[in-house]
């Protein structure tokens, strides 16, 4: 016959005397209590694994922090668990190893992670304001916060402050960054819901706004003031290889030697460094041609072609040319990325009325149709020879009466 355990006592534990060794007073199914000689009461639960059969305790805490009913209540819990063939201990790790993973996996920790996956979708240059921004706006705020604890409440009190200064702009790209790290968190196991899904709703949007510009009855104007604007060479240079190219800002910062062909007389934008991550074709007109000329006495030995005037080894700041256009005098009348609507309005009203669909493909905008953009990109770009000949040529009509790195016809700028 089985012998059976009588139950402790509060009064039988209290009075529990340390030895010289190690002993236990048991309590019934496993529960015992556990004295050590420097007088340490810790409850034990014995029992045997699922599968394997083999003997093991669990710890479930000191007395009398843990008292006699709690010891008791535990000892239920892990017997329900056996019952399912769960291993109380291994129950216990994965919870605290979920504790932990919580802990350590900030909103910080969890952005870093989806940078590595996001930067590889965008340029060099946006990837760099989209980490710039978060450190600026977002991580000295909320970004050493577990991932999980992070709510709406805290996300709209740390974009407050951008709010009140008027940048909505900001506000909004930052709020979609914050989803993107939240979907990815959920992805990847770190959270089960994104809280931020509707922050955005807490603030006014942002009106949107055109890209400012010039109307083309004023580009004679902007190539005079290019002419008379005291500038380096390099800033002139870039302004009209930006203007005659349709290109965005970025992507004529960054040019390369090693992109250009002048056999082929052809510039190819790698993927990676366009908007819309697909390589992007330029024709170069023989003005192109002469402003690359011109560039090549100065960055021939250099990897890029407009190279920073502190570190050569860089290119040129982006913001160089609309630092440039301010102080020619067109501060709230056009910016570089404004060149490019000053293309696409000047062509779109010629009156020999250039097809639009070879106008967007020479500003390398995305066509949401897949096939019919490859498509486009393959058939139109002997067309687009064409039509990059037209602009460049009209440009260079426009400056008649000044000095152009570009001119083919007259006389240009050489220092």
């Amino acid at each position: 016959m089985a012998r059976l355990t009588k139950p402790l006592t509060d009064t039988q534990i209290k009075q529990a005397k340390p030895k010289d060794k190690i002993y236990n007073l048991a309590d019934g199914e496993g529960l015992a209590l556990r004295i050590k000689p420097n007088g340490t009461k810790s409850w034990l639960f014995d029992y045997y694994r699922p599968f394997t059969k083999k003997r093991t305790s669990l710890t479930f805490g000191t007395y009398p922090s843990l008292s006699l009913a709690d010891a008791r209540k535990q000892k239920l819990a892990a017997k329900a668990l056996l019952a399912e063939n769960i291993d109380p201990k291994d129950k216990r790790e994965e919870e605290h190893q979920q504790q932990r993973t919580k802990i350590t996996n900030t909103l910080r920790a969890a952005a870093e992670a989806w940078f590595v996956v996001k930067k590889a979708s965008v340029t060099p240059d946006y990837a760099e304001d989209i980490w710039r921004s978060l450190e600026l706006h977002i991580f000295p705020a909320i970004g050493d916060m577990p991932i999980y604890q992070v709510k709406a409440t805290h996300a709209i009190e740390t974009l407050r402050p951008i709010e009140a200064k008027g940048s909505l702009e900001t506000v909004k790209r930052l709020s979609q960054r914050l989803n993107e790290i939240m979907i990815f968190a959920i992805n990847t196991g770190l959270i089960d819901a994104n809280p931020l899904s509707g922050i955005k709703a807490a603030f006014n949007k942002p009106v949107k706004k055109h890209m400012t510009t010039i109307t083309p009855e004023e580009l004679p104007e902007l190539m005079m003031a290019i002419h008379q604007a005291s500038i380096k060479k390099v800033t002139r240079c870039l302004i009209e290889f930006q203007l005659h190219t349709m290109v965005r800002p970025s992507e004529a910062a960054g040019a390369r030697w090693d992109e250009i062909s002048l056999d082929n007389k052809k510039w190819v934008i790698p993927a990676e460094r366009m908007k819309k991550r697909i390589a992007h074709e330029v024709p170069l007109t023989p003005q192109v041609v002469a402003i690359l000329e011109q560039m090549r006495t100065i960055s021939s030995e250099r990897e890029f072609i407009f190279p920073s005037n502190r570190d050569p080894l860089r290119h040129i700041n982006e913001q160089t040319a609309n630092m440039a256009l301010k102080r020619m005098g067109f501060e709230n009348r056009l910016v570089a990325h404004g060149m490019r609507a000053l293309a696409s309005t000047t062509l779109n009203e010629a009156d020999n009325g250039y097809d639009k669909d070879v106008i967007e493909a020479a500003l390398a905008h995305g066509d949401p149709d897949k096939v019919r953009a490859a498509y486009n990109r393959a058939s139109y770009y002997e067309r687009r020879i064409e039509l990059m000949c037209c602009w460049s040529n009209h440009i260079e009509n426009t400056a008649t009466g000044s000095f152009s790195v570009g001119a083919t016809r007259q006389k240009k700028v050489t220092s």
